[in-house]
């Protein structure tokens, strides 16, 4: 049966206006979006008013939403309730099944120690003769993976929002063997409290595994002299800086690494400042840490959580960006593209990244009460996250050394 928009904003009024001083009230269409508009001023909290009020709208057939424009509260009714759909868990099992398959087979080509045979059959034997390898950075991986992800997930259950499991990505030939993993809410959050608590405990969540891992890998990892020209050098990788993995390094090996034999005439500061930003000059002789598999994973983990926490769109840190500062946020989306864009010709893999943002990025999540304001306990915890995205991340990723 199809909605009149005229009864339902008679029907709701009575509610809304015991908890609004009502203004004016707008029966809305298909084209407006909504059903019913009340502006006015709320007289209550706008928290527990939407809570008293969500139920009455369901009840109606209704989708509460609360505004505010101009210091002005605005109460939407939207045609529809919510309905969430289940999900097929076998999907994300297949999905499980085949990124760890992928994940173990980038670990077991990671670091692979001597000649390798001819053709085809030398490369498997070399590949499972370093499956105990592979083994060690799938596991390093998917736990720092999958704790990102549960922490969403957990986050939203907590807070009664209908939410998918993890769905893993497999990439099979890449250096991770993954393009990460992602879940999918069913329904918009219910206010900015909400969307934070699920859009940053992912990356924290994930960072409470990922560091430990990255210590003690670094701690158990060789450290060796880089080759000491392009051509010794030709076709090996080597892994950028963080601020949070160098310092993760000075912890574990007591220098700032890797260490160049000289600093071409630069101050020390001048010199790790330009290498952070621009991956230049290259250290050819000097001493750097040679990451060992579980020490690969947890800088990927880093890394994984400096792309999520990018303040853009519906990643993790558009989530923090939105809730700090709402609508304000589109307006620093043009920035975020052209810092991305500046920093693809140090690193041409952000060329890719500043089209999914311009594409994308436009985007945010937007909770249903986009009225009631974060407590400070949890803006500060959004400043934080901004904080950790700064710390973990990595101007320059991945290069190749002697190139």
């Amino acid at each position: 049966m199809e909605m009149n928009p005229v009864d339902l904003a008679d029907r709701l009024r009575p509610s809304v206006s015991q908890f609004m001083k009502i203004e004016d009230v707008t029966v809305g269409d298909e084209k407006l979006g909504y059903a019913a508009r009340f502006r006015g001023q709320l007289l209550f909290g706008s928290e527990e008013a939407f809570d008293r009020l969500d139920s009455i709208f369901a009840q109606e057939g209704a989708t509460l939403l609360f505004r505010r424009e101009e210091g002005t509260d605005i109460v939407l009714a939207l045609p529809g309730v919510i309905k969430t759909e289940e999900s097929n868990s076998i999907v994300n099992a297949v999905l499980f099944v085949l990124t760890l398959a992928s994940m173990i087979f980038a670990g077991s080509l990671y670091g692979i120690e001597g000649p390798i045979g001819e053709g085809f059959d030398g490369l498997v034997q070399a590949v499972l003769g370093n499956v105990p390898n592979g083994l060690v950075f799938a596991g390093s991986l998917f736990a720092i993976l999958g704790a990102h992800e549960f922490g969403h997930y957990l986050a939203a259950r907590y807070h009664k929002c209908a939410v998918t499991l993890p769905y893993f990505l497999p990439f099979p030939g890449s250096l991770f063997g993954t393009l990460g993993a992602f879940i999918r809410l069913k329904e918009p959050p219910r206010n900015r409290k909400v969307l934070l608590d699920i859009g940053l405990s992912g990356p924290l969540a994930g960072l409470v595994v990922a560091i430990p891992l990255l210590l003690i890998g670094l701690a158990t990892s060789p450290l060796s002299s880089l080759p000491l020209s392009p051509a010794a050098a030709a076709g090996s990788i080597q892994e950028g800086n963080s601020i949070l993995y160098l310092a993760a390094k000075y912890v574990t090996k007591g220098a700032l690494l890797p260490e160049p034999l000289h600093y071409n005439g630069l101050s020390p500061v001048v010199y790790w400042i330009q290498y952070y930003f621009l991956g230049t000059p290259t250290p050819y002789g000097g001493t750097d840490v040679f990451l060992n598999h579980m020490a690969w994973a947890g800088w990927a983990g880093l890394l994984v959580t400096a792309l999520n926490l990018i303040p853009a769109g519906q990643l993790d840190g558009g989530h923090t960006i939105f809730v700090l500062i709402g609508d304000t946020a589109r307006r620093i989306w043009p920035l975020i593209v052209v810092a991305l864009i500046l920093l693809g010709f140090v690193w041409s893999g952000w060329f890719i990244w500043a089209v999914l943002i311009f594409m994308l990025g436009r985007t945010y999540a937007r909770p249903r009460d986009e009225i009631t304001a974060l407590d400070p306990r949890r803006r500060a915890l959004a400043i934080f996250g901004l904080i950790v995205f700064v710390l973990v991340f990595t101007p320059v990723p991945l290069r190749i050394f002697g190139g």
